[in-house]
């Protein structure tokens, strides 16, 4: 039917069903504070939805379809959650662990391995189910291992494993 002979009254009454969020198919690991964040995410989210079911007739339809959306994905990332024992280990890589590398090019990289939730590359979160995640889990200072990337593969080298903060 055309568009034309749609009652614009019914029709903002209506919200467009959202794309529902993939869920990983990796095992849900991540740390105490990527659980905390985790849950913390969907107490907002259950707030939003009450502010919005408050609003009745007048609530913003797609931000309420939106955020029940969300409400579906976080619960089931917080249900799936596996917390991992903190890293305490500075011979070998483990979840939650701060490594220190050193590229190709001789620069000097820190980053964090973290569940994919808690991931932000911008500031230094990396998945570890991530090709540089699964490069450096299990490796050691001194160790250089291959991280397989789209942009071509590259030899890097641990040098040190600092515990989680």
């Amino acid at each position: 039917m055309s568009r034309a002979f749609v009652n614009e009254d019914q029709a903002a009454t209506q919200a467009d069903q959202p794309v529902e969020r993939r869920v990983s198919e990796q095992p849900n690991y991540v740390t105490a504070r990527g659980l905390a964040q985790l849950q913390q995410r969907l107490g907002e989210l259950k707030a939003l939805r009450s502010e919005l079911q408050a609003q009745g007739e007048h609530a913003d339809k797609q931000r309420l379809a939106d955020t029940e959306r969300d409400l579906r994905y976080f619960n089931a990332r917080v249900q799936s959650a596996q917390v991992v024992p903190k890293a305490t280990a500075e011979d070998k890589v483990q979840i939650g662990s701060r490594v220190t590398y050193v590229d190709e090019h001789a620069q000097q990289h820190q980053v964090q391995l973290v569940g994919e939730d808690q991931a932000d590359a911008a500031h230094g979160l990396i998945n570890w189910g991530s090709p540089l995640g699964r490069a450096l889990l299990g490796a050691a200072p001194g160790d250089e291992v291959l991280w397989r990337r789209p942009a071509g593969d590259q030899q890097i080298e641990i040098v040190a494993i600092t515990p989680e903060p």
